[in-house]
């Protein structure tokens, strides 16, 4: 194919991904609807809250859709397709067990989760643990899906996920006044939806023979992809569950308010990063030069700069879509947007990185995480004495603050000295030819 072809190709397919998750994401959008509309402020805030504690729980199966998604786009002979079915049965199960250890380490400590989230309803908590057994497995089927470059399906599940959940929330929230747990309980029934799918859509895979696998190798890979990409994750979510510790259970939602359209920006975005992993994998095993990683930063940089433009200037308009109650948060929509823009362009360098296994950057992203998440607890005494909005722009300066630090160390890693001269020859971006001397 020509390099007008894979433009081409990849703006076809990333604009149908980019469709795909804003339909999703304005289906998830509007779960806040009905959601700020029936639920009491406070239980409101504890739904917001168990939405970011979803996403931590997340972390033990970040890299496997990442991983499982390179060994799908790299298998092109009868014996690696053999050898990827054994991997994710063998996943399925692992995560299984992943899951059991976490539901006992809750059963354990139920009692301070929920007097530290400020959970009424302990049903709330029950049903996001059965969440996240779906957010285990969905990650490794949904990276077959990414491998196979079948966005198709793999934009059609962001929709099916989102819709199940609003209809949830509707049915349960809105019509037979379910509090946080109906939330939850909705957003289970999205999570169920899409994971059901990929399951069908994928069965080949994970029913066919099997052959055994390199393990040793494919962990080499899995953990540092897995540390690599729980760093973002991390520093997206750990402020709201640090505000539901700390502040009072009625005014936590004011900030989880402003927080779901800062962190709506890295959710829309993350289309063109689904696109750009398997195509860079497959140029590398090729030894094929790519553009899409420049592609991808460039359309992120654009589309996240123009929507934290618009925010600045109509910083109430997002938050029309809540109760009026929560329109006092807009002062706060131009800090998010703007301190999270730097951890989305951050995380489209990453993922490029990985995708090439330059591991040498993760020990960098996870200082950076560490540092983050102290500086958070080191601060909790300055936060709470502060007045209500100011400790919340505290907060959220800290994100910003650490979420450029991240974005420099992966652009270091992706355009420094060393990144380019250590590189493969099928590795490297154009423009960065290393000297003729290596290092």
């Amino acid at each position: 194919m020509s390099t007008a072809g894979h433009r081409f190709a990849f703006f076809r397919q990333a604009g149908w991904m980019a469709l795909a998750t804003s339909m999703g994401g304005v289906f998830m959008v509007l779960v806040h609807t009905p959601a700020s509309m029936k639920l009491p402020q406070a239980e409101y805030g504890v739904f917001l809250t168990l939405l970011q504690v979803m996403n931590l729980m997340l972390i033990p199966a970040i890299g496997l859709q990442t991983v499982v998604a390179q060994q799908t786009a790299a298998a092109v002979t009868d014996t690696q397709q053999a050898q990827l079915s054994t991997t994710v049965r063998r996943l399925l199960l692992g995560t299984f067990l992943v899951w059991v250890v976490m539901a006992l380490g809750l059963v354990a400590c139920r009692h301070h989760l929920l007097a530290t989230l400020k959970i009424t309803n302990p049903a709330a908590l029950w049903l996001t643990l059965a969440i996240g057994l779906a957010m285990l497995w969905g990650p490794i089927l949904q990276g077959i899906l990414q491998g196979r470059q079948n966005f198709l399906w793999l934009g059609s599940l962001q929709i099916l996920s989102g819709c199940t959940r609003l209809v949830g929330v509707l049915l349960i929230v809105w019509c037979l006044g379910g509090y946080a747990a109906g939330a939850v309980g909705a957003a289970w029934l999205g999570f169920a939806a899409a994971v059901l799918v990929a399951g069908w859509l994928t069965r080949r895979t994970w029913l066919g023979p099997g052959e055994p696998a390199a393990w040793r190798g494919w962990l080499r890979r899995v953990v540092p992809l897995t540390l690599g990409l729980a760093v973002a994750q991390f520093m997206m979510a750990a402020d709201q569950v640090l505000v539901q510790s700390i502040f009072d259970r009625d005014v936590t939602a004011l900030y989880g308010a402003a927080g779901m359209m800062g962190r709506a920006l890295v959710f829309f975005t993350g289309a063109l990063v689904a696109v750009m992993f398997p195509k860079v994998v497959r140029s590398v095993a090729r030894a094929e030069r790519t553009e899409v990683s420049a592609l991808a930063l460039g359309a992120v940089a654009l589309a996240g700069g123009i929507a934290a433009l618009v925010c600045t200037l109509a910083p109430e308009l997002p938050l029309r879509i809540l109760k009026r109650e929560y329109w006092v948060s807009a002062p706060l929509i131009p800090w998010f947007v703007w301190c999270m823009l730097p951890l989305t362009l951050a995380t489209v360098l990453i993922n490029n990185l990985l995708a090439r296994d330059r591991f040498a950057v993760v020990p960098w992203l996870v200082m950076v995480a560490v540092a983050y998440g102290v500086a958070l607890f080191v601060r909790v005494p300055e936060f709470r004495q502060a007045a209500q909005f100011e400790a919340f722009r505290m907060i959220v300066r800290t994100l910003g603050g650490f979420s450029l630090l991240l974005l420099a160390v992966a652009a270091w890693f992706t355009w420094g000295h060393r990144a380019s001269t250590s590189a493969p020859a099928g590795d490297r971006e154009p423009g960065n030819e290393p000297n003729s001397k290596q290092e």
